[in-house]
């Protein structure tokens, strides 16, 4: 049972609570998750199972989009409405205002991470920190918002929609929607609603899951927009199954081999010489 399986992450649950979960129903051990959803967050969780689980970061690096709803007044230590109260105030949205500051966030920025995170600094993770009360310099990254947009306003609550690059934390960024508006709020509710080329309208939910009513997608049908070859020479299987280079006679960056209507390897381009391609990942 190799390929990827697209779960709706219910609210109040780890990630890894649903790796566990779906590890029990498929029982095997090789699940891996390509993007982690907190606890608060809903919706759309791809899943990697037995050899696909060796496509995980090429999946993990894809685009995602997400509908964000905010509750303003409250700010909180971990910028969403689970965590402890810093702050309150009597603060009022102006709808045509803020249209306008969270448009202006389409492009790149350099976003500051959430001290409630898992990124690591001297090998600890800043989650570590914050709940140690441990100060600590939170570092910045270059994200892209591709999209964004105001779905609804109320007086003390917004949602928005948001397609943003690989890395891009949800809350820091209402966090800086915020500041630039001169108000406090605090992320209530998020839901993943696209992960690459996975969308929410093919997820399953765990129930299903459970009821073992689900379809897994397979490794070719994941690579199918790559270039790929059907191998048939015994001379070409030999060099892909033993990890040989090969001569790029495809003039292509990656290739996918396929025998016997199975994904056997991917390669990639040589950067040592160009003219060559070397294996990416093998699925043997």
């Amino acid at each position: 049972m190799d390929g990827v399986l697209v779960i709706d992450k219910p609210k109040n649950m780890t990630s890894r609570d649903v790796v566990n979960e779906v590890c029990k129903v498929l029982n095997t051990k090789k699940v891996g998750h390509t993007g982690t959803l907190d606890p608060i967050a809903t919706g759309v969780l791809v899943l990697c199972v037995g050899r696909a689980t060796k496509l995980v970061e090429v999946l993990t690096s894809y685009d995602k989009a997400y509908v964000a709803t905010v509750k303003i007044g409250v700010l909180t230590d971990t910028l969403d409405t689970d965590g402890k109260v810093l702050k309150e105030s009597n603060d009022v949205l102006d709808e045509k205002k803020l249209k306008k500051v969270i448009e202006s966030f389409k492009g790149t920025y350099e976003q500051e991470v959430p001290a409630y995170s898992a990124v690591k600094i001297k090998g600890k993770k800043l989650y570590e920190y914050a709940r140690e009360d441990e100060e600590v310099l939170l570092p910045k990254r270059k994200v892209e918002i591709k999209d964004i947009k105001l779905l609804k306003c109320k007086k003390n609550e917004y949602v928005f929609y948001a397609e943003v690059s690989k890395g891009t934390y949800i809350r820091s960024l209402i966090r800086d929607i915020n500041d630039k508006l001169g108000i406090i709020g605090s992320m209530g509710d998020l839901r993943r609603i696209r992960q690459g080329e996975f969308g929410i309208e093919e997820s399953y939910s765990l129930q299903e899951i459970r009821k073992k009513n689900f379809k897994i997608i397979s490794i070719k049908d994941l690579l199918k927009d790559y270039y790929s070859v059907r191998i048939d020479s015994n001379l070409l299987l030999k060099k892909v199954t033993c990890g040989a280079l090969i001569d790029n006679v495809y003039n292509e960056n990656m290739v996918v081999f396929i025998h016997e209507d199975e994904v056997i390897a991917i390669y990639k381009t040589y950067q040592k010489d160009k003219t060559k391609l070397k294996p990416f990942k093998m699925f043997l």
